[in-house]
């Protein structure tokens, strides 16, 4: 009983899938080439050779069992598997979101759990392979009629093509595939520093003087918003549009009375699932921001960013990131005269899970610091919202403007709704509340312009990111809405040739830009 479990472990490490999005048992019915030319050359080395060979292998092989199910993670998160160059990083801000969901404590559990895992896979793999090393030492001759009978069958299912599953061979050679694809990615890793350099030096508006820069816009004061999660899905999903749409389009009908036009489309992002930054500095950047390595590239250079832009021809940038608790370090960078953030926002409310405050007391906290100054410059503020982050519960709802103060009110809010902790148990109950959260910030920005909108307010809104592939369902794409809106009609028509639809919700035809694209649509529509 004992050399068939090793046998199963081994087999399992070999054949697991890095994708779990159709599971199926019949997935580890396949024979790998891998188990074969080990045990061929294993029994050709002498005992004690052997010994080292076979713990050496079993180590091997658990090591790449957990970068599967490093994988595995890394698919349903951010529809991709895990980079061994530029994936390290992540760790950080995936602690954040553990504790948000979990508790501090809870997120140590996990972590101390996965690690323990992780030994105790790898002891599990190495022992495994000891065990049936030492069988076949002891029965040599019948062993190597097993792996001699293995190799045959193994060419003949490769010569048929046979499968259990679509388009997984019986035949199975995964593991090798395996090392080779994270050998490409290693080396196209280190390679992308390079490319990426050459691409950022390339900047039509590095040198731009101010008073070309941004002139259709004067006198204007711009606020760029992100929502967190909000993508194509949202909008797309039936599970979600129910309750989504009727926000967008309400808001739609409620602002047009007001005397706002809207105009709609759809940006695609840099990123899925998480690293939202990615997708800000795309956004900002006009180039391909995908990893961390870029990220850090781009930070440390002297590139025109999309605030940058704003600075140089007069405005006051500012940035609000509420999810922040320390000095922002790419606050100069990108071109921001004053960061607010958790510190200085002045909330004295609860925390809503791993959002720090609601997104109503965001930008009740920039008007009242910015907007409402007199004998000030046109303003231009870069807003994070963080509401609908995941784990996306508990959801705040809308209060009056004028009750919102330091944000206490919102208090007896944050002791309802489902916890975070449970709703991860649950992927109906996380998608309902992932529906709640996006609806409840889109409601904000749309309060927030009904409210405080003028003429001189020009609002563009956009989603970050999608959110991950357990809420939009494995294949979505990765496109998010943006929308401007605006009082004054000339900002408008000056975008009137992008094509974009009337209203905050982009339908099926609304035009999709790659993010990268737009600061410098941005820029030259707005530049005289």
């Amino acid at each position: 009983m004992t050399t068939v479990l090793a046998g199963l472990i081994v087999l399992f490490a070999l054949t697991g899938p890095g994708d779990i999005s159709h599971p199926t048992f019949r997935i580890f019915l396949r024979i790998p080439l891998e188990g074969i030319v080990a045990a061929a050359v294993l029994l050709l080395l002498p005992a004690r050779p052997r010994r080292w060979a076979a713990a050496l292998a079993g180590l091997v092989i658990g090591l790449l069992a957990v970068e599967k199910i490093v994988d595995i993670g890394f698919y349903a998160v951010l529809d991709r598997p895990f980079d061994l160059v530029l994936d390290w990083s992540l760790l950080g801000p995936a602690a954040s979101v553990l504790t948000g969901s979990l508790g501090r404590a809870g997120m140590i559990g996990a972590v101390v759990g996965a690690l323990v895992l992780v030994v105790a896979g790898l002891v599990l793999t190495t022992l495994s392979a000891l065990r049936l090393s030492r069988i076949a030492g002891r029965h040599r001759p019948a062993a190597v009629r097993v792996v001699a009978a293995l190799a045959v069958v193994w060419l003949a299912l490769a010569a048929f093509d046979v499968e259990f599953v679509p388009d997984v061979p019986v035949a199975d050679r995964s593991t090798a595939a395996l090392v080779q694809d994270r050998a490409d990615q290693v080396r196209a890793g280190l390679r992308d520093r390079q490319e990426f350099a050459a691409e950022a030096a390339v900047d039509p508006y590095r040198d731009a003087p101010g008073d070309q820069l941004l002139a259709g816009l004067r006198g204007k004061d711009v606020i760029v918003s992100f929502v967190e999660s909000y993508g194509r899905s949202a909008i797309e999903d039936p599970q979600y549009a129910k309750q989504i749409n009727p926000v967008l389009d309400a808001g739609s009908r409620r602002l047009a009375a007001a005397g706002f036009a809207t105009r709609s489309a759809f940006l695609t992002s840099s990123t899925v699932g998480g690293r939202s930054w990615l997708a800000h500095a795309t956004f900002q950047s006009g180039l391909w921001i995908s990893n961390q390595q870029r990220y850090r590239t781009l930070v440390s250079s002297d590139r025109l960013t999309f605030s940058g832009a704003f600075q140089r021809a007069g405005w006051r940038t500012v940035s609000v990131e509420p999810a922040n608790s320390e000095v922002w370090p790419g606050r100069e960078f990108f071109g921001y005269d004053h960061g607010y953030d958790l510190r200085n926002l002045g909330y004295r409310g609860p925390r809503f899970s791993y959002s720090t405050m609601p997104d109503q007391y965001t930008f009740s906290a920039l008007q009242r610091a910015e907007r409402t100054r007199t004998d000030r410059a046109p303003v231009m503020a870069g807003i994070a919202l963080v509401s609908s982050h995941a784990p996306w519960t508990p959801t705040p709802r809308l209060i009056d403007w004028a009750d919102v103060g330091d944000g206490s009110v919102f208090g007896p809010m944050a002791e309802g709704g489902v916890p975070g902790s449970e709703a991860w148990r649950s992927r109906s109950v996380l998608r309902a509340v992932y529906r709640e959260s996006v609806a409840y910030s889109l409601s904000t920005v749309i309060s927030y312009v009904e409210k405080y909108g003028d003429e001189n307010l020009v609002l563009v809104f956009l989603g970050d990111h999608q959110p991950a592939s357990y809420i939009t369902g494995v294949g979505a794409s990765r496109d998010v809405p943006i929308t401007i809106v605006a009082r004054d009609r000339a900002v408008l028509d000056r975008i009137s040739g992008w094509g974009w639809q009337d209203g905050l919700r982009p339908g099926p035809r609304a035009p999709v830009w790659r993010m990268d694209t737009f600061r410098d649509r941005f820029l030259t529509t707005f530049a005289r």
